[in-house]
């Protein structure tokens, strides 16, 4: 979402690096950079003034340290600032009251609110321990009633049943009733939502919150609607006490000014950003990660944890295991090896939390097509179990059985088979002692991770500048 400004930043940045000090002079044309880079991300006119005010009375006058040169004391400054407007820090959800906690979700129609409530309700359920129970009080489309009853299965949460001839207040009370009796500890209620701000839906919401008296308020909002979405958030903020925003369709093409602005304008922290349609594309906010991902820093610690999460342990253990006995690697092998990274969000999603990501050109990443990845998969399901086992069987007539079956062409089977040779020499200097080192001079082995003449590791198109 943020790749524009990102690459805007990071030219301006760029701008005043070999100064011996920061002058008003020397950053004036920095600054005015940033202002437009924000302003065409769509950030509130009020917020950019404030930002760019801030950056310059910290920077002017700034001794250059004998650690760091003057454009990185630019940078951090911008980077600390870009930090303290998103929110300084995580603010998690309170649930500290007697269970159930109720949880309301509010929002306009479309801007993913049934969706973020299955993604809560698994991240609650698998990061937190939680029981959680889900209800919608959505009257007005039954198809909303329905989809949560399909995604609460899919999650894992317990459905409570409404109907359209009901009252969302009724609704509400006898979930809260039903939850209790469930021993959940969370309930969380899904709201009917609007095409835009109406005095009857307010109404309605405020009627429920009363009600129910939720310990969480929070409101979801569709990042891809820019300067709108922080005006929205405003509206229900003046409706309701808000305890929370969550930034939904992250991962869209737009350009991120409402992650910037929302905190501000609305006085409300963002607690989680949802990225995707999948059930586990919620993550919760942290402002100083996202300020190093904009700068092209970076965003390590995002990137360990969802490993912890999505990578499956056991195949990967397995694996080391077979590889220290001297088996080799075979194409059974490297299918879980691509699923894993496909569970990671594939190469591109795992592009802008890798450092130096930002100074990559656009086009450059536009070359990273995951699609490769899956073609790769559907081939190698098209073998037979011998032939993922022993891929050296695998002569002219079998490659194009394998490609009438998957769709492909041989060239396309040649291409997988020689990635796999070199993934599985790599793999065999990761067994051995000093693996580590050998694997990454090998990285060019992995597939749609090397451009003919580039660096170990990089993706097609990206070589060191």
């Amino acid at each position: 979402m943020f790749d524009n400004l990102s690459d805007r930043l990071s030219q301006s940045l760029r701008q005043i690096t070999g100064k011996a000090r920061l002058t008003d002079d020397n950053i004036a044309d920095a600054l005015r950079d940033v202002r437009m880079a924000l302003l065409e991300a769509d950030v509130a006119l009020s917020v950019v003034k404030d930002f760019v005010d801030q950056v310059r009375n910290k920077a002017v006058g700034q001794q250059v340290t004998a650690a760091l040169n003057p454009g990185e004391v630019f940078i951090k400054i911008v980077h600390d600032e870009l930090v303290h407007i998103m929110g300084d820090a995580n603010d998690a959800l309170n649930l500290a009251t007697k269970p159930p906690a109720v949880i309301l979700m509010a929002g306009l129609q479309g801007a993913g609110k049934t969706t973020t409530v299955a993604k809560l309700a698994r991240l609650l359920k698998e990061r937190e321990k939680k029981k959680v129970a889900v209800v919608s009080a959505d009257v007005y489309r039954p198809a909303a009633i329905a989809q949560l009853e399909t995604l609460a299965g899919e999650v894992g949460a317990s459905f409570i049943a409404s109907s359209a001839d009901e009252k969302p207040v009724d609704i509400a009370q006898r979930a809260l009733k039903e939850a209790d009796k469930q021993l959940a500890d969370v309930l969380i209620l899904d709201t009917a939502g609007r095409l835009a701000v109406d005095a009857e839906m307010m109404a309605e919401i405020q009627a429920l919150h009363q009600t129910i008296k939720p310990i969480e308020t929070l409101f979801v909002v569709d990042a891809m609607t820019g300067q709108d979405a922080a005006n929205t958030a405003k509206a229900f903020n003046d409706a309701l006490p808000l305890t929370g925003i969550v930034l939904a369709k992250t991962d869209g093409d737009a350009r991120g000014g409402a992650a910037l602005s929302v905190r501000t304008i609305t006085g409300k922290p963002i607690k989680f950003m949802g990225i995707g349609e999948k059930t586990d594309g919620l993550e919760p906010f942290y402002p100083d990660r996202l300020a190093s991902r904009i700068l092209g820093m970076g965003d390590v610690l995002s990137l360990i944890e969802e490993a912890e999460r999505k990578v499956d342990k056991d195949k990967a253990n397995r694996l080391a295991q077979k590889m220290q006995s001297g088996r080799k690697f075979d194409l059974e092998d490297f299918r879980d090896q691509l699923q894993q990274m496909d569970n990671m969000g594939g190469v591109s999603g795992m592009l802008d939390k890798l450092p130096g990501m930002g100074q990559i050109p656009q086009a450059a990443k536009a070359q990273v097509n995951d699609g490769q990845f899956k073609r790769m998969g559907v081939i190698i399901d098209s073998m037979t179990v011998k032939e993922r086992r022993f891929p050296d069987l695998i002569n002219g007539s079998r490659k194009k059985r394998i490609a009438d079956g998957s769709g492909t062409q041989i060239a396309d089977i040649n291409r997988l088979l020689k990635q796999h040779k070199q993934m599985q020499k790599m793999m065999k200097k990761v067994s051995r002692k000093g693996g580590m080192q050998r694997m990454m001079r090998g990285m060019q082995g992995l597939p749609g991770m090397q451009a003919p003449g580039g660096p170990a590791g990089m993706p097609p198109g990206m070589r060191r500048r």
